[in-house]
């Protein structure tokens, strides 16, 4: 069933969209970042909004109780079946599952339900570079915006990374430029999302709890380029198997990227270079010595990001500018600092086992790893094979730190559980010698312990900082 709603929503953004929305009742389920964003957006816009969180409302913090000063109905410490009674739209934020009763039997009703990036691209009506993967969205969506920071149009970096777009959609100029890291969970709550340029970086099984089988949690990646056209750009990574297989499924220009070889049409590495053959040429954009970030997967990073770039025409002395500046973000292999002569690194965002193996291969110094939280339902092994010979000994934490430590110690792997991000600092510290490397990447999810990787990240930053 397709209702009055579905058909505006499909074919208007922007002024045109927001009017559709007054006098609407709609319910926003989930009340974090993104929930308040939506909410805030929707109501200026003039539509009924009912906010409701499982949690209670003294547990949400400060900004989603305000909601109830500008209008929002709240409905909290319970589940979502009242505040989605007579909802005409239902805005999903990314940690709400999709399977819950209660939001199927809203879509069996034909109610729309929808995300927050949904309905923050929707309200707003500037082109989109929108960036996904596993692993290094967040970084390549971060310097991507670096590169572009110089444009005269207006540029926002936001989506996953951090600011919801909702939150800016309102403002944000007609001819700017949105750059927006777009996770899963947003992704499968798309209807419309139409990105100039879409990049994807690499897939590899993660948040497998949810998405139930790797090819579901693929297709809820691939959305990103369901609704390009032979007009857009969608750029992919010639290195990675389950990436190179998305390509039949946009119609759009394949950029490719590749740091392992030369192609016949894309950005790759050459001769120590980042280079690009767009248009017959090989032109050079950068050394590759001059990106500061470590790990190879930091030059697959630069590569889709010069790609973005040069899609909007941006010269390559200028990428070359930005990328040698360019010094990453909070939480991904971040040098946090020296003690005693071993180095310190926060890669909190390290959240599954993908993106734990490229931080252990961004180092040939032994490593203290400090790992472990919400496993969600990842094969170990891998792990423990990388980590076999170049982990000199893991501290473990957390829910599933029993299940590393039987496939670490099946590698011969040497294991210390530890019953807090604490302690495991501790025991670093005592353990880690003169050249070694002490690395937070836990391959896992924080929500056993922490309110996000972020909290996670920096709880440890202040208890390094604090080591003497």
């Amino acid at each position: 069933m397709i209702t009055e709603l579905d058909e505006i929503d499909m074919v208007t953004r922007g002024r045109a969209y927001l009017e559709s929305l007054a006098g609407r009742r709609v319910a926003v389920v989930g009340l974090a970042r993104s929930g308040v964003a939506a909410s805030r957006l929707l109501t200026a816009a003039g539509a009924a909004v009912v906010g409701t969180d499982a949690k209670p409302l003294e547990a949400l913090g400060r900004e989603a109780a305000q909601l109830a000063g500008i209008g929002v109905s709240l409905l909290t410490g319970g589940g979502p079946g009242r505040a989605l009674e007579g909802a005409q739209l239902i805005v999903v934020s990314p940690g709400v599952p999709l399977d819950t009763p209660e939001l199927a039997a809203a879509r069996a009703r034909g109610v729309p339900v929808i995300g927050e990036l949904e309905l923050g691209w929707r309200a707003t009506e500037a082109e989109t570079i929108a960036i996904t993967g596993t692993n290094g969205k967040t970084t390549t969506t971060a310097l991507t915006g670096a590169l572009l920071a110089g444009e005269p149009r207006p540029v926002l970096v936001a989506g996953n990374i951090g600011t919801p777009l909702a939150a800016h959609a309102l403002t944000f100029p007609a001819d700017g430029l949105v750059v927006c890291e777009a996770s899963s969970f947003q992704l499968e709550t798309t209807d419309a999302f139409h990105p100039r340029v879409a990049a994807v970086l690499n897939l590899a099984p993660d948040h497998l709890d949810r998405h139930r089988t790797f090819a579901a949690y693929v297709d809820a990646k691939a959305r990103i380029l369901a609704n390009q056209t032979a007009a857009d750009c969608a750029v992919l990574n010639a290195d990675d198997e389950a990436t190179r297989a998305l390509a039949p499924r946009t119609r759009a220009r394949v950029v490719w990227f590749s740091r392992r070889r030369a192609l016949d049409h894309g950005v790759f590495v050459r001769d120590g270079w980042i280079a690009a053959k767009l248009n017959g040429d090989v032109e050079e954009i950068c050394p590759v010595s001059e990106i500061f970030l470590r790990g190879a997967h930091n030059v697959e990073n630069a590569l889709a990001a010069t790609a973005c770039a040069l899609w909007t025409g941006l010269a390559p002395a200028a990428i070359r500018r930005a990328v040698g500046r360019f010094r990453g973000v909070a939480h991904r292999i971040e040098f946090v600092r020296g003690l005693r002569g071993a180095h310190w690194y926060n890669d909190s965002k390290g959240t599954n086992v993908a993106s734990t193996l490229k931080a252990l291969e961004s180092f040939t110094e032994r490593i203290v790893l400090i790992a472990g939280g919400k496993g969600k339902g990842q094969d170990w092994a891998p792990l423990a094979a990388a980590a076999r010979g170049r982990v000199g000994v893991a501290l473990l934490i957390g829910e599933d730190a029993p299940k590393i430590a039987a496939a670490l110690e099946a590698q011969a792997v040497p294991v210390t559980r530890c019953p807090s991000l604490e302690a495991a600092v501790e025991r670093a510290r005592a353990l880690a010698g003169p050249g070694d490397v002490v690395l937070l990447s836990p391959a896992c999810a924080s929500f056993d312990m922490f309110d996000n990787f972020e909290h996670r990240g920096d709880v440890f930053k202040r208890l390094v900082e604090r080591l003497d």
